[in-house]
């Protein structure tokens, strides 16, 4: 598996260096993100699942991390396991992460753990409205898993140090739309769910496929997406989902 992600990971580091407006989406995505942060010098803000890194150009005091360590991220995290202390974390963000969480329950208790009360988590994922589900069901090469039962917490066995590849890209649509397991947030506050349209995204072909749209037309795709995204049910290719921890 570290191989494989490795290799993933310099080929997005590549992509992201020609591919001009790639890191224009991802900088709106990024301070859409950190528009939701709680601002102040207590705690840590930390971002699990890191890639590449580039959340340090909207938000350069976060602490990048990933499952495996590269020289350009600041440490070397697990969702199931983290290494942080009880409530240490004020902001803790998801970026593309929790549809590769199998045990969802189990790492979101983690999380809960490392969060000071009111602290946020942030998570950042594919939206599944009519045109979400059809990029993401033809044209990306995860499973979309709209009928997979999810399995809240792992198993006693489950080895947290070195968890399996998993993906489910519906995970948190589920959750978070369609009001799956609901019960299983207890603890947790529901800030802001936000379903976006990005034909922006979609036209800079992402990591791994071709840029479709010239840079300088990036504007007009931010006009037209604001206006799609009143329709997230036709239109939502991307979900913005604030929770906050609630004291005990």
């Amino acid at each position: 598996m570290k191989e494989q992600h490795n290799l993933e990971i310099h080929r997005n580091r590549e992509a992201w260096q020609r591919k001009p407006l790639l890191r224009q989406v991802y900088a709106d995505f990024h301070r859409l993100i950190a528009s939701h942060l709680i601002r102040d010098a207590s705690g840590l803000t930390v971002e699990l699942g890191s890639g590449i890194g580039s959340i340090k150009q909207t938000v350069p005091e976060c602490i990048t991390s990933d499952l495996f360590p590269n020289p350009w991220l600041d440490r070397q995290e697990n969702a199931y396991q983290l290494s942080f202390a009880d409530d240490a974390v004020t902001n803790l963000m998801l970026f593309d992460v929790w549809h590769h969480l199998e045990f969802p329950g189990t790492a979101l208790a983690e999380c809960r753990r490392v969060l000071r009360p009111h602290g946020r988590l942030i998570v950042f994922e594919p939206a599944m409205g009519l045109l979400g589900r059809l990029v993401y069901s033809m044209g990306h090469h995860e499973p979309v898993a709209f009928q997979q039962p999810v399995e809240w917490f792992a198993p006693a066995d489950f080895q947290a140090a070195d968890p399996p590849y998993f993906a489910a890209q519906s995970r948190a649509h589920r959750l978070f739309i369609q009001g799956e397991q609901q019960e299983q947030l207890k603890g947790w506050r529901v800030l802001k769910v936000v379903r976006l349209a990005s034909l922006a995204y979609l036209t800079s072909g992402g990591f791994s496929k071709p840029q479709l749209c010239p840079t300088v037309l990036h504007p007009c795709l931010r006009l037209v997406d604001s206006l799609l995204s009143r329709l997230p049910s036709l239109f939502a290719v991307r979900l913005l989902v604030v929770l906050e921890k609630e004291p005990d």
